[in-house]
């Protein structure tokens, strides 16, 4: 059930349905990024995807590691895409969902900032 979740929130995310994730989300869902400050409630929640992802012209958040537990599922991913001038980008990331009821309550996204702004900042 735990896996589920996390499987649509991916689905959701590389596809752009940004409304799909109010179907997973909790409404005070936590979204924490490395470096950022904390983004807090189902609907800043999708907005902050939509704007975050703008920047790409295509994007995919590949899953190439699962760690479940009863209420908290992590995964590693292979994030690859090209930004909107044709570029191509890619890390790799590692997610920290914390689940109630089925849905996603919290969101940690760890992974290398300074490698992501040199290749956003390169010409």
């Amino acid at each position: 059930m735990s896996r589920a979740a996390v499987e649509a929130y991916f689905s959701a995310i590389n596809a752009e349905r940004f409304a799909d994730l109010a179907g997973v989300f909790t409404e005070e869902v936590e979204i924490h990024t490395v470096g950022a400050a904390p983004v807090v409630g189902r609907d800043a929640a999708i907005a902050h995807f939509a704007k975050l992802l703008a920047g790409y012209a295509e994007h995919e958040d590949r899953v190439t590691r699962w760690i479940e537990a009863a209420e908290a599922v992590v995964t590693e991913i292979g994030f690859t895409g090209r930004l909107r001038d044709g570029r191509p980008i890619g890390f790799s990331a590692l997610d920290v969902f914390d689940l109630r009821e089925g849905r996603i309550a919290k969101v940690a996204t760890w992974y290398d900032t300074r490698d992501v702004r040199r290749q956003v900042l390169a010409s």
